[in-house]
């Protein structure tokens, strides 16, 4: 996928990196604190320990704001592969570095350019994260693995911000518990 390409931080491949990233539910905080240190390449896992915000010309790296959102995501394969990729090109690169090394509105920024040159409707970078709870929710991953992934502190916030998705998911009830009638009918 990204053979030849340029991986420095205009290119398109590291905004797909980046994206890519969100595809697994992370903030803007977390995103831009994962260092290589954070990738277990062997496990295809993702440890979540620490956000990173911009304060006083400072970059400061801290805990996350609650111990539920300290977590280990599993990785998708393909990710795992462009993380490597990533971090080959960047030769020498340190485990305590940063992956992303710019300031949260750069990333916004980004996405606002990429965003005019595909003409898209406009979204924030959080709603990436939204975009992906909602792929998780029809794909009918469990809303208390999607709280983990999320790093939730509580089920019920996860409930409370995508439950309206739910829905749609009443009519597979249903069709399930016709289905189970149909088969006792049948005995």
């Amino acid at each position: 996928m990204f053979a030849g390409a340029s991986l420095d931080e205009n290119s398109g491949a590291f905004c797909e990196l980046k994206a890519n990233f969100f595809r697994l539910i992370l903030t803007k905080a977390e995103l831009l604190a994962i260092t290589k240190a954070d990738i277990n390449f062997e496990k295809n896992q993702l440890n979540i320990d620490k956000t990173y915000y911009r304060t006083g010309k400072k970059d400061v790296i801290t805990e996350p704001k609650t111990k539920q959102s300290v977590r280990i995501i599993e990785i998708p394969g393909f990710l795992k592969k462009e993380i490597q990729e990533f971090v080959d090109r960047h030769y020498g690169m340190a485990d305590t570095q940063r992956l992303f090394p710019v300031v949260q509105e750069a990333v916004q920024h980004k996405m606002k350019r990429q965003i005019k040159v595909a003409g898209v409707k406009k979204i924030r970078v959080h709603d990436l994260r939204h975009s992906h709870v909602a792929y998780l929710i029809e794909k009918g991953v469990e809303p208390l693995l999607i709280k983990e992934r999320l790093g939730h502190k509580d089920i019920r916030i996860t409930l409370n911000t995508y439950g309206h998705l739910y829905p749609n998911q009443q009519r597979k009830v249903a069709n399930l518990l016709d289905e189970e009638n149909q088969i006792d009918a049948i005995k």
